[in-house]
Parts: C-alpha cells; structure tokens; sequence
C-alpha cells in the first residue's frame, strides 16, 4: 500500500494511511446523491464544471447501474426528475430571447475551407459533420418542428423564485425559435488546436470568439451561444471514453484554471468534441443505419437546448430533488432513450434537412417528450412575397420592394438579403433593395422578414445582371502548381477581353497562405507559410463588370527543416493531471515519502506491494525534420524486495510500439537518475510516450518518474 500521500489520514491497522488531498475534492465534486454517496461513474466527478454532459454509453450504463445499486430518497413531491429554478446567475437564467448560435471550428487540423451549398466544409471532414451542425442550427424553428417548443415552458426574470418548478403567468418565457437559430461561423485557424484542450482553453476560444463576431457587450452576449468544435483526432478535456459533450459559461470559477477572463459579459459556450471519433460509444448507429452523424447532431442538439434552459449553470433549471438525478438538466434526463420507446431519440425534420435528436426532460407534462406544444400558443407565420427572377445592368440603377405579411398582430418586420447583385442593399425598415450593379453575373438572392417574436419568412429568386458592353473576359488556366513552404514563388494570371479600350482589375480566392495577387498587373507573389493543398480562383474584371476566373489547384509541400522545441506538455506534472492519461493516484503532490525531483508534483507508479498495473501516457507530435529529437526524464526507484537477482517489479517505457528500457525492482537507487533516448527516427509522426508499471503480489516496489522532455531537435 502507498503511504505518505498528504491529504485525509485513516488507520488500517495500527499504520496511517493518507488519502490524497486531490481525490478528496474529485469525490466531493461528484454528482451527490441523497443519502451522501457519489455516481462515481459520472463524468462530472470531479470535474464540476462538466455541466450537461453526455456520457458515453458505456458510461452511461454503468452510472445506471450504480443508481440501481444505490437507491435514493426522493425530495421533491411531483417526482424524480422535476426540475427547479436556480435563481439566474448575474440575472440570467434561461435564454428568453431569440438564441444566436455560434460555431468555431477550433485549430489547423480541420483542414482547407471550402463552401457547398451555403455551408463552410473542412478537407479534415469526410464524415460532413461541419454543413450538418450548420444546417441543424439553420433548421431549428422552421417546418413548423416541435421538438425545440419544449425550450418554450421554461423561464426566467425577477417574477419566477428561486425554487420554483413552474412558471408563472408573468414570467419571461423562451420564445419559439423560429427560423433558425445559427447567427455565425469561424474558422479559428490561426493556430492548432490543442491535442487535448482543457476546459479553461475552451472558454478562452469562446471569449475570444465573442470579439471575432462583434459581441463586445454584455448585451450582445445576452442571448449568444458559442459552440467550440475541436477537429478529428484530438482530444478536447480528455473526452474520449467519458463522456461526448458539456456546456458551461466563462465566469465559472470550477473551470480548470479557473474563471475565464471577459471584458464582454457572460459568454455561454460548449465543448463539442468530434465525437465521431468514439464510433458508438457517442451515438454512432444510435438511430439510423450507419447513421454517422447520429451521435453528432443528439450531443449538439443537448447542449443547446441545456444552454438555453440553464445558461449560466446552474442558475436555470436543473435537478435539486436529492434524487439520483440531483444536478441534471431537462436533455441529460432523457439521455440515451433507444428510439421507438417513450421518450426515445428520433429523427426531427427541418426545412434544412433531417437530423437525429434526443427527448428533453418536460415539468408540465413529467415526462421525456421528442416533441412539445409551443407553450402560449402557436408560432407566427411570416410570409415574404416572392418577386420573381430579376435582370439587370451593370452600372444602371434598380431597385425592387420586398414585401411580407404576418399572422400575428401588432407585430413589426425587419427585412435582410443575402446574395445579393454587387452594389445592391437592402433598407431593414421598409425592404427596399436599391442602389447601382457594379458586377456582372447571375446571384442567388434570399429575401427575409423577421417579427419582433423571433418569426420568420423567406423568399429565393435569383437575380441576373449583365455586363453594360456585353464583354467576354477570358483567364487562361496556368494548371495545377506546386511549392514548398518558406520558398519564395510566383506566378503571372493573363486575360483576353473582347471589348477595346477596357481595363482589367484581378483578383483571386483560395491562394495558399501567404500568396497574394496584384490587383494591377495580376501577378501572385510571396513566401508560402502553410502546407496544404489549396483549390485557387483567380478572377480578371473591366471596367463594365464583365469578368472570367479559371480554377485550379496549388499545393505545397512543408520544408525538410525542424521546428524544434519541447514538445512535452505540461512535463513536469505541475498542472496535475492535465494533457496526460494515467491510472487513478498517479500524478499527485507526494511530498515527503515521495518529494518530485523539481517543483511538488510528481508521477508515482505502484508501490502498493500488491499485484497492480499503472500507467502514465501522453501523445507527442514529432515535428518533419527532427531527426535528432530526445526524450528524458528522471527516475527515482524504492523497493522492499531484498533480492538482487531476480526483476520482480518493472516499469516499461514505450514510445508508441517500441520500448525504450525496462527498469525494475533491481534498479533501486537513493535519489533522481535522468534517462534519455535518441527519438530521431519518429520524426514526422504523432506518438505516445508510455510509462507502464506492474507490480506482483507481495513487497512494494515505487517508480516515480518526474520533469518529462521530448526536445525536437
């Protein structure tokens, strides 16, 4: 058994044994139950800023297990799951406006940005999840769908009490969401994402999202929802095998690291791994065949409705009835009902398409419904006049009246477009589009009307203008190119007009980064900074407005040099356990039995004198060229075995299939040794550095490793 572990001493015995000070607040953050106890199998134990979050199935069986196991008594008189109000946080409770949605796709990895069908899709995304979160949200409130109206029955403001498992009739209620809720999105590429972000980095994205899209106030953030989306292949707050999704707000102070820093009010936000990657375990398959992105729209369409009706958590409304769901709000109570049973998943059809949802948890009705009446009532119907196609001139002035009618009364419409023919716009007040073409070309125009109620119409047509001279401009293709990162390239773009007496303007979208185009002479030029293949339109216009573009594609290759660096994250487990795995009592402060080499915390691998396995892992990215890289650390080893022939005891140190060395209860030693291995080869891949200990039955054998490198090099 270990000894020494600062914390709660207990006695076994006549020895003391020493609980660490950590697991001590990890068990007091768990989600409680009423007679006491924990769901150890929570993915909030521990991690209490976790609001919402969806565990995986796997987990999710066991925490129902555990419930059945642990019977709790019930507090509240209309049963188990009913939901009370927290009293808002900084007076927000619920969402009771029109929702804006967000959503960030977080880091490098999500590969080149491209559009289709309106939509910003990622080469890093075969499985199509980016269009179908934007569709989603663009769906919500449209095709008369009910599942959002459950959002409808919850409220929040100075009439609903703290405690209050109804609304009364002067609350401010959510509103119906209709015509879609998505209000913008952001491909955040200026760096990578975080292998395994933590939850504090999140919030900081979130943040920082918020001034990305102009919500500078906290008025603006009010009724703002930021959905941070890490890319395929990483690991954000070490979802993988726990849970699928969480929500939270930045003025959390459980956070990891606590609060996040806004000068721009409360920012609500959420965690949305790719959680694809977890197949099944996250929903994969949960209702159709293959059913890719079944998981992927259920966990976005939970932490939404769980925002909306606890936005600054848990100051909305949420489980206090002592039972096994004391802490849950309305989606986390209906997680994981199979479809066709009562309350079950199901597919919800929007105007923008089909996606799978989950029930929510509803107080009127005490029930999991898919579906719900729209509470006060049904949703205005906005119906915006369609104009009919248009045509044009470039460089004659035009203008055309959008009108619209509303079901409702007393209400008032303010009109948008988007498509719009260059140098055209549209007055919000009255829905006059007026002004000058100054391009030529055939656009997809969309006219839209919306109540003060959040309702909504929409008209498409499309709008045809022309050239004042009717001129051909002609771009001749260069073919696809290539180039190399930090080397220094160009090329000329060449067009032909059929008029006399024009000048030509270029132009160009797609180029690799740090390439750029001479309005003038059409010259690209520059220093790529990016590797990556890159699909290019380079455009030539005169001075009518007509143009011609040629496609085609560039790719460049990244340099054979090295970024060299340690690529270790936190490596001397001063932050605990944040960025490694590890079995649990791993990482801790273990200070005297076992002091860390440098700063207080260390990783400590058995030491029990029992039969035991630990481990302690963390996955590196070897930069391309690094072929001289090292990885260290320093090992200190204690023993009871007496022998001095016989490795009963051994810790094993891999990086990814290869091992290192092998050490053992033979390798005893009084004090730190450092270690270092040549890791050169890995150059160019990710790996993960292991450490695994296994102990046998009997006399305790410690390997405590601490101040971790992988220096590329």
């Amino acid at each position: 058994m270990k000894f020494g572990i600062r914390g709660l001493s207990i006695l076994v015995g006549t020895t003391a044994v020493t609980l660490a000070a950590s697991s001590l607040t990890a068990l007091a953050s768990a989600a409680p139950a009423a007679n006491g106890t924990v769901n150890p199998y929570s993915p909030t134990a521990g991690h209490p800023y976790r609001h919402g979050a969806v565990p995986t199935l796997s987990q999710h069986a066991k925490m129902k297990s555990w419930d059945a196991a642990h019977p709790q008594a019930v507090t509240a008189a209309t049963g188990p799951q009913t939901l009370s109000y927290g009293g808002g946080i900084d007076g927000i409770g619920v969402t009771s406006g029109h929702s804006k949605v967000y959503l960030i796709f977080y880091g490098t990895q999500w590969g080149t940005a491209g559009t289709s069908g309106g939509n910003t899709t990622f080469s890093n995304d075969a499985a199509g999840a980016a269009p179908a979160a934007q569709n989603m949200f663009k769906g919500v409130g449209t095709n008369s769908e009910l599942w959002s109206a459950e959002l409808t029955q919850w409220c929040d403001g100075p009439n609903v009490a703290a405690g209050a498992t109804s609304c009364p009739a002067n609350a401010a209620h959510i509103p119906y969401q209709s015509g879609g809720v998505l209000s913008g999105v952001w491909y955040d590429n200026a760096a990578a994402s975080p292998t395994a972000a933590t939850g504090h980095q999140l919030g900081v994205e979130a943040v920082k999202a918020a001034s990305h899209f102009g919500n500078t106030t906290a008025a603006s953030n009010r009724y703002a929802y930021y959905v941070v989306l890490s890319p395929k292949g990483t690991n954000p707050d070490q979802y993988q095998g726990q849970y699928c999704a969480w929500h939270d707000y930045n003025g959390d102070t459980t956070l990891t690291g606590g609060a996040v820093a806004s000068t721009v009010g409360d920012v609500a936000f959420s965690n949305q791994p790719y959680n694809i990657d977890s197949g099944a375990g996250c929903g994969v398959g949960f209702v159709n065949s293959p059913g890719t992105l079944d998981g992927w729209t259920m966990t976005l369409g939970h932490e939404w409705q769980e925002t909306m009706s606890d936005q600054n958590p848990a100051g909305g409304w949420t489980n206090h009835t002592g039972s096994s769901y004391n802490g849950q709000e309305n989606s986390d109570e209906c997680a994981w009902i199979a479809a066709g049973s009562a309350g079950g998943a199901a597919n919800i059809t929007f105007a923008t398409g089909t996606f799978t949802e989950q029930a929510s948890w509803s107080n009127d009705t005490n029930n999991c419904a898919i579906t719900h009446p729209i509470v006060g009532g049904t949703a205005n119907t906005v119906t915006v006049t369609n104009p009919g196609n248009k045509t044009g001139t470039v460089g004659t002035a035009t203008s055309l009246q959008i009108s619209a009618t509303d079901s409702g009364s007393g209400t008032t419409l303010t009109y948008s477009a988007t498509g719009l023919p260059t140098g055209l716009s549209i007055n919000a007040t009255s829905g006059l589009i007026s002004g000058t073409p100054s391009a030529a070309g055939t656009f997809s125009a969309v006219a839209k009307a919306t109540d003060n109620t959040g309702a909504s119409g929409t008209a498409s047509f499309t709008w045809t203008i022309t050239g004042g001279g009717g001129n051909t401009v002609t771009v001749t293709n260069p073919g696809s190119r290539t180039g190399t990162v930090g080397t220094a390239t160009s090329l000329q773009i060449s067009a032909t007009d059929s008029g006399s007496g024009t000048t030509l303007t270029y132009s160009a979208t797609g180029l690799p980064t740090g390439l750029s185009i001479n309005a003038t002479s059409g010259l690209i030029s520059g220093t790529p900074s990016a590797a990556g293949t890159f699909s290019v339109v380079a455009k030539a216009t005169d001075n009518t407005g007509a143009s011609g573009s040629a496609s085609f594609a560039w790719t460049i290759t990244a340099a054979g040099g090295c970024t060299a660096g340690q690529r270790i994250a936190n490596p001397g487990f001063e932050s605990g356990a944040v960025s490694w795995s590890q079995t649990a009592g791993v990482i801790g402060q273990n200070a005297p039995s076992e002091p860390a080499h440098a700063g207080t915390w260390d990783a400590w691998l058995n030491g029990y004198g029992t039969s035991h396995t630990d481990t302690l892992s963390q996955s590196v990215t070897i930069p391309a060229g690094c072929t001289s890289s090292t990885l260290s650390f320093w090992l200190h080893t204690n023993t009871s075995e007496t022998t001095t022939t016989t490795a009963y005891d051994k810790l094993t140190v891999k990086i990814g299939a290869t091992t290192l060395a092998t050490y053992s209860n033979l390798n005893k030693n009084t004090g730190y040794a450092q270690k270092s291995f040549s890791v050169g080869s890995f150059a160019g891949q990710t790996v993960t550095i292991s450490f695994s200990g296994v102990e046998d039955s009997s006399l305790q054998t410690s390997f405590v490793v601490d101040d971790t490198a992988l220096n590329a090099s």
